[in-house]
């Protein structure tokens, strides 16, 4: 499964990702946490699924595909996901829609036993200063802003 865990800065979103892996694969050891502002550069992108053949570090695999293959069973915390580069999320999406991803070293990665969770502080400022607002013209507001910044995917 896939989720988008939005909310401001400290109300829980990583904890409750650290519940859910100990509560599914008995241990918090079972999450992997990405923090995705380290990936807003184009060139990023290899670090997630390991560079290609010919290149530097082609051996040592990628962030994301070796700790998958390490261990299939896990929450993986995708913190701060708005802040990666647009071509992350072209990965992320062989994930969510295929369940695999293909690493630098042609292995097939397979994410069918793990669950996804992506977190995200958009629209923060419009929950902290609408609290007047019920919770359903809240939720579209900050879906209009989600959904300004993703794509439909």
């Amino acid at each position: 499964g896939s989720f988008l865990f939005l909310g401001p800065t400290g109300v829980g979103k990583t904890e409750l990702c650290k519940t859910l892996a100990k509560f599914l694969f008995d241990s918090e050891d079972a999450m992997v946490r990405i923090d995705m502002s380290e990936f807003m550069e184009k060139h990023s992108v290899s670090r997630l699924v390991g560079a290609p053949p010919g290149y530097v570090g082609y051996e040592e695999g990628g962030y994301l595909t070796e700790a998958v293959r390490r261990r299939p069973y896990s929450v993986i915390l995708l913190d701060e996901v708005e802040k990666a580069h647009a071509d992350v999320f072209n990965i992320l999406l062989q994930v969510l829609d295929d369940g695999r991803l293909t690493d630098g070293q042609g292995r097939t990665v397979d994410f069918r036993n793990t669950v996804v969770i992506m977190t995200s502080n958009l629209g923060s400022d419009l929950i902290q200063g609408n609290k007047d607002e019920s919770y359903s013209e809240m939720k579209a507001l900050v879906m209009s802003v989600v959904s300004q910044h993703f794509r439909p995917e």
